[in-house]
């Protein structure tokens, strides 16, 4: 068998999830059971997303990974239950048989590569896209199907939403051994077209305190974290699907607002309190809501993950020019880059009415640059071998 045929290669991309209704503590830390449901937007790819390599080799000697361009420890325990999971469903699939004659044995080493086209660990949800595209890539290199949001959830909680396309549910489940803790799709990328969601991005830097210390904190500390779970949560979870359903924007937003208030209401009961916001988070809160006062309606809705990164939802043609409001208040510096990202957006002018509304004193800079993306689909398999990120040695090629 030549070199070439010795390895097999699959390359795969997944998608960035926003929740509106927020997934924050665990009631089973290692198989990353929630104590609640959630319900997230998965974001168009050709904006954000994960892209993962994987090669399988008689050849290759021990498992690695490359996250970013640098090797990383393939002995994480997360990392590890993926690995494990997948290849117990490859086992299963074969019915239990393991043939060392078949050409891509289960006793074979992996070599992965993983690049994100966004901030990692910034509070934009890499570790959702980062294992569900692990995950995805994995499934294809070992030629399996099925139900793999069980196996996602337990590299991150949240990889399991990116599993599918447009709206999804993650299902919290009462089993033990979480069988029933999956992801669901409520409706799929093309349910709502004029939706649009604007990424603010405030810090790309690594946020203090990550998601899994500040969520074990919070069930361990707030109350209100409990009364959520219980009491808050499921009403809203069927209140939201059906804002969806309906594409009632007035509903949905008012909804995203209300449970990002109150996830971070639950950081700050959390002891020692947790702050995943900014001075600069909090002034673009005050702009939504003034901005909509103006309207009195509900025409853009903010939502903030575990840091201080605005995801700003709105619809088509509110676009253009909430965009320049957000321009006018934190008037961008140039820094060599471009301020907008992914979708066009066309420049508009403001009224004198509207602009002594919402205007503040401005902030400079206070804003990075934004990403504007839309609903997108679940992971997806590339056919151009250009894009893998493994080279002829099977590392990761000097421009990865």
């Amino acid at each position: 068998m030549s070199a070439e045929k010795s390895v097999k290669t699959v390359t795969c991309t997944a998608p960035v999830n926003i929740a509106v209704i927020k997934y924050w503590g665990k009631r089973d830390e290692e198989l990353i059971l929630p104590i609640n449901s959630s319900l997230s937007v998965t974001l168009h790819q050709d904006q954000l997303k994960t892209t993962t390599t994987a090669a399988i080799s008689r050849d290759f000697k021990e498992d690695r990974i490359w996250l970013n361009g640098a090797e990383d420890n393939i002995n994480h325990p997360r990392l590890q239950s993926c690995l494990r999971e997948v290849r117990r469903l490859v086992r299963k699939r074969r019915g239990g048989e393991e043939d060392e004659t078949t050409p891509w044995s289960m006793s074979q080493k992996v070599h992965i590569a993983s690049v994100n086209n966004f901030p990692t660990a910034a509070g934009l949800a890499s570790s959702a896209a980062g294992y569900a595209c692990l995950v995805y890539t994995l499934a294809k290199l070992y030629g399996v199907e099925g139900e793999l949001s069980e196996i996602a959830r337990q590299g991150s909680g949240s990889a399991c939403r990116s599993m599918y396309g447009g709206f999804v549910q993650w299902v919290m489940g009462q089993r033990t051994d979480g069988k029933d803790s999956l992801a669901k799709q409520v409706e799929n990328e093309m349910h709502w077209p004029d939706l649009r969601i604007l990424i603010l991005v405030v810090s790309a830097e690594r946020k203090h305190i990550g998601s899994t210390a500040g969520m074990q904190t919070s069930v361990e500390t707030s109350p209100l974290l409990k009364h959520r779970a219980e009491c808050v949560v499921p009403a809203r979870m069927e209140e939201m699907t059906e804002a969806i359903k309906q594409r009632d924007f007035e509903r949905f937003g008012q909804l995203t607002m209300k449970d990002s208030n109150q996830f971070h209401a639950t950081c700050l009961d959390t002891f020692p309190p947790i702050f995943y916001l900014n001075e600069i988070s909090k002034r673009i809160i005050n702009l939504v809501h003034r901005y909509n006062d103006y309207y009195g309606q509900t025409k853009v809705a903010y939502s903030f993950d575990a840091g201080p990164n605005a995801v700003i939802f709105t619809l088509e043609p509110v676009m253009n020019e909430f965009v320049e409001v957000v321009k006018r208040c934190f008037p961008p510096e140039s820094n060599g880059g471009p301020f907008l990202k992914g979708l066009p957006v066309s420049s508009t002018d403001l009224s004198d009415k509207l602009r002594s509304a919402v205007e503040t004193e401005p902030t400079p800079s206070g804003i990075q640059y934004i990403i504007i993306t839309k609903a997108g689909p679940g992971p997806q398999l590339s056919e151009d071998p250009s894009i893998h990120l493994l080279g002829p040695d099977r590392e990761p090629k000097s421009s990865a």
